[in-house]
């Protein structure tokens, strides 16, 4: 019994990182994503005044 503890542990644990990672990236991608709209980047710019 004392195996599966411990396999459910290490599951559990390895779920709990990878959930919080995709939070992370998700907030990340979102802030990146309305930032570049907001202030756009040297090539944005020109390709802008070239319209």
């Amino acid at each position: 019994m004392f195996a599966a503890y411990v396999w459910h542990y290490w599951i559990g644990l390895i779920l709990l990182i990878a959930g919080i990672g995709a939070v992370i990236q998700s907030i990340v991608g979102y802030v990146v994503k309305v930032s570049s709209t907001r202030y756009p980047n040297r090539r944005q710019r020109q390709a802008q005044k070239q319209k």
